[in-house]
């Protein structure tokens, strides 16, 4: 289903902090209909962790390929970092509100973090995800990531992986892949299903 090559070819960028892109990580566009009728019928904003939420078959297959040893064995070859027996946390968001995309560096509990973007097409100027050079500046990027299908960034957490983006409300389909130290996964899983369980009570 990925396009494993593709991945493994690009190229990584070293300016400001280590990150990623690759344009669309499909081998066949016939897949990118199978993503967008299979994925999870998600009408609030947030991350939903992916045992929290109902999918199709080809998600499901996605998703042992994102998790799996092949994509793990790249990600520590371009970031140089060590992944076996890190545990990982995959979530999935499909709305967007207006207070969502504020500029952040991710977590220190987080080693990696993968987005991949699975919207069927995407013609707002708002709502892509912007890799900052500042903590203060969204208009000052290194690039703009687009939220089309396939689309896909990685990144080392630092203490200066920036980013953000213009606000957008609305549907945003995307899921998250995170690589974790592993005495913050019991905190993380905690925080992740209070905050889900409480979504579905609003």
């Amino acid at each position: 289903m990925l396009n494993f090559e593709l991945i493994k070819d690009a190229k990584v960028n070293a300016d400001y902090f280590p990150f990623f892109v690759v344009a669309d990580i499909f081998l066949n566009k016939e897949d990118h209909s199978k993503i967008v009728s299979d994925f999870p019928n998600i009408r609030k904003g947030g991350s939903f962790p992916s045992d929290s939420v109902t999918y199709g078959e080809s998600i499901r297959s996605l998703l042992r390929s994102l998790e799996g040893d092949q994509m793990r064995i790249i990600l520590e070859e371009k970031f140089k970092v060590d992944l076996k027996d890190k545990p990982v946390v995959t979530t999935f968001r499909g709305y967007s509100r207006m207070k969502d995309g504020k500029i952040h560096s991710d977590s220190e509990t987080k080693i990696i973090t993968v987005l991949l973007y699975l919207n069927e097409k995407w013609d707002q100027t708002n709502g892509l995800l912007r890799m900052l050079k500042e903590k203060d500046n969204l208009d000052s990027y290194i690039k703009e990531i687009p939220a089309t299908m396939g689309s896909m960034i990685a990144f080392e957490v630092t203490n200066n992986c920036w980013h953000g983006f213009i606000p957008f409300k609305g549907r945003r389909c995307s899921i998250q892949l995170n690589y974790l130290y592993k005495e913050a996964l019991a905190q993380h899983k905690i925080r992740h299903k209070l905050s889900s369980f409480f979504k579905k009570l609003s």
